[in-house]
């Protein structure tokens, strides 16, 4: 009986302390504050995360806010500053995070394709009715990058066009920024531009802008066609972008909100789509290596400038 007692309270015990931990966070933490990176529709934007948002608040036991950013380095910055708690980022954004501060933050995961690869595809598009079939028919013509931070929108096209030999400077008539990946693809059907760059998985049906992506978000919110575009340029692989949060938040918190996210494709696979531009096959685990060439591509392009 003595035994029987002592055990209980030892149970009693450890349940009090986890009891304390979890109040202790929640006092150090009374709101959970989510960054949507620019690129699309605020409105939209909003809507397609409010599942996550509910999700998580019924998960964690504190409220959470979405904060829609106009651009990418809004994101960025409220992260570094403590003014954000978690968000999705692309890889070119966690890695500039990275070089101004390798503790700031901790990937958790990233999103597995439907073939199950864990990249996707920075794509050159023109109008379908123009006169453009190539690459080698840009020369002269102008360019619509999506944004300075984005990996497919702005920094692998950048790097791949110059290790084959083309300065974008001197090879198009003009180069800018459209403001976002939705922005410069409209940007293109308007005739500002003669071409753009964004992000594809590149698997799946191309009539409905393949399984995720921007084309496939834009597609899908009636936006786009895709007989409308005609693709001329394709990049090599690159790795999915990161969900991260920050580091200095208790682990018992990080852990929480890790274990929901995994669970999230299983538990409302309708809001898992719609917080990830399209079908995936689900998410998986990865870690500050998995970012490594795209931290050194980033490294590389700062030091050219």
């Amino acid at each position: 009986m003595k035994l029987g007692i002592a055990a209980l309270l030892a149970g009693a015990t450890a349940l009090s302390s986890t009891a304390a931990l979890a109040q202790d966070w929640r006092e150090q933490v009374p709101v959970f504050r989510i960054g949507l990176l620019g690129g699309e529709n605020e409105a939209d934007r909003l809507r397609e995360h409010a599942c996550q948002q509910a999700y998580l608040e019924e998960r964690l036991g504190v409220p959470v806010e979405l904060y829609p950013a106009s651009d990418y380095a809004g994101v960025m910055q409220g992260l570094l500053a403590g003014q954000l708690e978690f968000a999705g980022l692309g890889s070119a954004g966690y890695a500039g995070i990275y070089l101004q501060d390798p503790d700031a933050v901790v990937p958790l995961y990233t999103t597995m394709q439907i073939d199950g690869s864990l990249g996707y595809y920075s794509v050159m598009y023109v109008r379908a009715d123009s006169d453009i079939m190539s690459l080698e028919d840009m020369e002269g013509r102008s360019l619509a990058f999506a944004d300075p931070n984005s990996t497919s929108g702005y920094l692998v096209p950048l790097a791949e066009l110059t290790e084959m030999g083309i300065d974008p400077e001197a090879y198009f008539s003009e180069t800018g920024f459209g403001g976002g990946h939705e922005q410069a693809v409209v940007a293109v059907l308007q005739g500002q531009y003669d071409a753009g760059v964004t992000w594809t998985s590149g698997v799946g049906n191309i009539e409905e802008g393949y399984s995720r992506g921007n084309l496939r978000s834009m597609v899908d919110k009636d936006m786009l066609d895709m007989s409308e575009i005609r693709i001329i340029w394709q990049s090599n692989l690159i790795t999915n972008g990161p969900r991260v949060i920050r580091s200095d938040l208790p682990q018992e918190l990080r852990d929480q909100v890790m274990g929901a996210m995994m669970q999230l494709q299983v538990v409302d696979p309708e809001c898992f789509n719609a917080i990830n531009d399209g079908e995936a096959m689900g998410y998986w685990p990865i870690s500050q290596e998995f970012y490594e060439p795209i931290i050194n591509m980033r490294r590389q392009a700062a030091g050219t400038r």
